[in-house]
């Protein structure tokens, strides 16, 4: 149920945010916002837990602020900046391909032929949106795409690297540590973009945007992936991202053709739909079918 609740979130969250940037705000100045606003949260309620953290794990709790916060978020806002809602809903599903590369790596996760044919397959989605998605028409960039596939890539790491500190500490412990290191990788790239931010221009609309993307899509979703890894392995928590395309196709469909908002009309075409089916046959080879390991 965590894990639900946290991809429905994440699923709204491509065309909420996308829809305040960049004339609102722009993406740095928006993690900045994001990371700060769901850190002094965090820190709220970390009042009402007494942990202390051993200093040998700080080194991790550092690499994992370094790849689930600064570098997954700014490539993920950056990347959405540029390319479609529908675009980064349906990469970011290789996320649980690249999870299972780090888990073999760093976790010692055997190899299956389905999950052989899973990499392949899914690989096949992923590329062929990056590469043909601009040619089939609607929003999409060739740029955006790669940088939310490098999100997808720094997320997958951190969720194999924060695993083992989840045995260790209550998720709350964990999570505000990673926010509070984060924060310091952020910090150079956002402070100037707050900066020159005109806040007096934002409309109501654009503040129940932000709100949303700090209360839901930061402070609500990591805690609900941070508690979902006490009781299930990465590969699992993954998965669950093949749910996004899902909300985010339907929520392109209620702007386009129940509200009369034709931004992201065109966005879902053959070339995606194809897409996304090769990407979600893949993670679903990948996260659901045990073979015998492969020689």
């Amino acid at each position: 149920m965590a894990l639900l609740g946290a991809n429905l979130i994440y699923g709204m969250n491509y065309i909420i945010a996308k829809g305040v940037m960049p004339d609102k705000i722009g993406p740095s100045a928006f993690i900045f916002v994001r990371i700060v606003g769901a850190s002094i949260l965090f820190w709220i309620l970390r009042i009402f837990i007494k942990e202390r953290v051993a200093r040998s794990d700080f080194p991790r709790l550092i690499l994992c602020g370094l790849l689930g916060v600064a570098a997954n978020q700014l490539l993920f806002f950056h990347g959405l900046n540029l390319t479609s809602p529908i675009d980064a809903s349906i990469i970011i599903t290789a996320m649980p391909v690249m999870v299972l590369i780090f888990s073999m790596i760093l976790l010692k996760e055997k190899l299956t032929s389905a999950k052989l044919l899973g990499l392949l397959i899914g690989g096949v989605g992923a590329v062929l949106l990056i590469t043909y998605g601009k040619a089939s028409g609607g929003n999409s960039s060739v740029l955006g795409n790669t940088f939310i596939f490098l999100n997808a890539t720094s997320y997958a790491l951190y969720l194999v690297v924060v695993k083992p500190l989840m045995a260790k500490y209550k998720p709350l412990t964990v999570i505000t540590w990673v926010f509070f290191f984060g924060f310091f990788f952020m910090f150079p790239f956002g402070i100037g973009d707050v900066m020159q931010t005109d806040f007096s221009q934002f409309t109501t609309s654009t503040y129940l945007a932000v709100i949303y993307v700090v209360i839901c899509t930061t402070f609500l979703a990591y805690l609900l992936n941070i508690y979902a890894l006490n009781y299930v392995s990465p590969s699992v928590n993954s998965s669950y991202v093949y749910l996004q395309p899902v909300v985010s196709f339907l929520m392109v469909s209620l702007y386009g053709y129940i509200l009369m908002d034709d931004q992201y009309s065109e966005d879902i075409n053959t070339v995606k739909i194809l897409s996304c089916i090769l990407v979600v046959a893949g993670v679903y080879l990948i996260s659901k079918t045990k073979k015998t390991p492969i020689n």
